[in-house]
């Protein structure tokens, strides 16, 4: 009843929505361990909400092909009493009508996109785009004013769920992260673990005023470019992004 392209279509779905249950799972256990932190289930939220969304487009996808073909072959349907549409688990109330007109996931998930894109700071700049994570604000603002001194176009992200957002809207875009340490509710080890899932070519400075010598070592072995402890310098800072950004 599925033809070769809704096969490939819901194989990479499945994939998807396998993909977004396991960050749901992941972020919810993080985000117990930090009550009172609002703003990290807000984010959770959205994972879900997204989870919902490709989960609809699979049902939606199905039995749109099911009505189809049951819609071709009328002189069949009294044949098959045993044909069932089930609800969909997110949206039981959408009536099956509707099947048809229903916006595919992923131009809701662009349009989604859109609405909240990244701010880019000096955009008009001539070098490369980097992605600055940190969660003191002042930190934030002089790495990112040193960069945009020296001309380069820059977003600032204050914790692991915006960086990951930010990577998954402009990856392509971005030359180099330099990926605090010590972040709330994601440490920058697993913010690592998920750029590098993202991109295993990914390039991450990471950056701490602490030790973290294991750590730091099984993140070197896993693919992390560099380290630069704090406080830097402009011009340590500058040295470290241009020796990565040019090998």
């Amino acid at each position: 009843m599925l033809d070769q392209d809704d096969l490939k279509w819901i194989a990479a779905k499945a994939t998807e929505l396998n993909r977004l249950l396991q960050q749901v799972s992941r972020y919810s256990d993080q985000a117990r361990q930090h009550k009172g932190e609002d703003r990290y289930l807000e984010l959770l939220s959205e994972e879900v909400e997204q989870a919902s969304k490709t989960s609809q487009a699979l049902f939606d996808r199905v039995t749109s092909c099911i009505l189809t073909r049951v819609g071709h072959g009328a002189k069949n349907v009294e044949r098959a009493p045993n044909l069932m549409v089930v609800p969909s688990p997110i949206s039981s109330e959408r009536s099956m009508a509707s099947v048809s007109t229903k916006l595919p996931v992923v131009e809701v998930a662009v349009a989604s996109a859109a609405s909240r894109q990244p701010r880019i700071r000096k955009p008009d700049g001539e070098r490369e785009l980097i992605l600055v994570v940190d969660d003191q604000p002042e930190i934030l603002e002089l790495a990112g004013a040193m960069l945009e001194f020296e001309d380069y176009r820059v977003v600032l992200a204050k914790d692991g769920f915006e960086a990951l957002r930010v990577y998954q809207q402009m990856g392509d875009e971005i030359a180099l992260i330099l990926l605090d340490f010590f972040l709330p509710v994601m440490d920058g080890d697993a913010v690592f673990d998920e750029l590098k899932a993202i991109n295993p070519e990914v390039n991450v400075v990471l950056s701490s005023g602490f030790g973290e010598q294991t750590k730091l070592s099984s993140m070197l072995a896993r693919g992390l470019r560099g380290f630069i402890p704090k406080p830097y310098t402009h011009e340590k800072l500058i040295e470290q992004v241009r020796s990565i950004i040019e090998a």
